[in-house]
């Protein structure tokens, strides 16, 4: 099977692929190539990020970049599950999952077109700090995305009834924030992703703050450089 014309026939024709997935076709299969394509534009990129720090950071955030978005999803789509059946969807789990993987590959396609644009400043400017809030500006921006068009396939599958839908889109918004607290908080768990070169190697920092505070530092740090 060739994974990756699932996904760019979900990037190219996302009404049949609704559609498909409306009828409940091919489902396994679709979420077999959407979780291997994920996954290995995950691996690239988190090759990338873990450049900074060289060496076995490479080899750790190429699996540590997957599974974050995979662990999430695991986490959290239960949740949206169980939240539909008691609101009266009567979809199936694998119609989530398959949906939820495509927004997984959308956002590992972006990534990977992001990959040279990541690559140009971790060679030219050799700053921890601005590399590590470029990534975080582009893993919530790709995200973002995803989570926009993991929406628009939740809307097209819906059953019919007016009733219902704006149901499920309360629902649907009220899980999205706390997707994108899960994500948040597994990622500064899972971190560091780049690896400091001045540090020994770390494959896990030990829990301290949480990323929000971090982000704030890092402005904090690139604004006080900026001023000297």
């Amino acid at each position: 099977m060739n994974h990756f014309a699932v996904l760019m026939k979900f990037l190219r024709d996302r009404p049949q692929f609704y559609q498909d997935i409306y009828q409940q076709k091919y489902l396994n299969q679709t979420a077999i190539s959407l979780l291997v394509c994920s996954a290995a534009f995950f691996a690239l990129y988190g090759m990338v990020m873990g450049s900074f720090g060289g060496g076995l950071q490479l080899l750790v955030s190429a699996i540590k970049l997957p599974a974050l978005y995979l662990l999430t999803l695991a986490i959290c789509l239960p949740s949206l599950f169980f939240l539909e059946v008691v609101a009266g969807s009567k979809r199936l789990f694998e119609q989530y999952l398959v949906l939820l993987l495509a927004a997984m590959g959308v956002i590992g396609v972006m990534l990977l077109g992001f990959a040279p644009i990541a690559l140009f400043f971790r060679l030219s400017v050799n700053d921890y700090a601005f590399f590590q809030l470029l990534n975080v500006v582009i893993l919530v921006l790709v995200s973002w995305t995803g989570v926009q068009i993991f929406y628009r396939g939740m809307v097209a599958i819906a059953e019919p009834g007016s009733h219902l839908l704006r149901r499920r889109k309360l629902i649907m918004q009220s899980w999205l924030c706390i997707y994108g607290l899960v994500g948040s908080q597994l990622g500064w768990t899972l971190r560091p992703f780049l690896g400091d070169p001045n540090q020994p190697f770390q494959l896990f920092h030990r829990l301290e703050s949480n990323l929000f505070l971090h982000v704030l530092q890092l402005i904090r740090e690139l604004l006080q450089v900026q001023a000297t």
